[in-house]
Formats: structure tokens, C-alpha cells, sequence
């Protein structure tokens, strides 16, 4: 797997997991009876926790694209040399 394959991965694989975990642990204004007013969306975070969420994505990711390496490096998956003549 050259650098730049797993560069892509691992990015495919944070996206996945941030999307995944942004919505843990979110309170909307309408569970917390904040009223929003004119044009607020009712749904919308009280406290997103953006930075918390960025980070335990990150290590995530980090521990997921270990594993899938581990599996690609010791062939425990084996990956086809060529793509296939259609």
C-alpha cells in the first residue's frame, strides 16, 4: 500500500466515523426548551461539542485504519494484483 493510498483511506475512513459520531450525545434546543425564536430550528445543538468530536474521531479513525492495514500488509485479506479485463 503506497502513501498515498493510505492517505485516502484513512480520510474515507475519519468521514465515516465523524459522521457516525456527531450525533452522540447532542441535546437540541426543543429537548432542552430553549426557545429559538424566529427562524431557529428547533433541532439544532445546543453545544455541539465540535472540537471533542473532531478529536475522538481522529483517534478512531486512527485505531480502525491500524487494523485495516495489519489486515492488508499480512495478506489475511488477500487484494487482487490487477483490475479485472471487462
Amino acid at each position: 500500500m503506497g502513501i498515498t493510498t493510505a492517505i485516502a483511506i484513512y480520510l474515507i475512513i475519519w468521514w465515516v466515523v465523524l459522521f457516525t459520531i456527531l450525533p452522540l450525545g447532542v441535546t437540541s434546543h426543543a429537548e432542552a426548551g430553549i426557545d429559538k425564536g424566529d427562524g431557529g430550528d428547533p433541532g439544532a445543538p445546543v453545544d455541539p461539542k465540535l472540537k471533542k468530536k473532531f478529536l475522538t474521531t481522529t483517534w478512531v479513525s486512527a485505531i480502525i485504519f491500524v487494523i485495516v492495514y495489519v489486515v492488508i500488509r499480512f495478506g489475511l485479506i488477500p487484494m487482487p494484483n490487477s483490475a479485472p479485463n471487462f
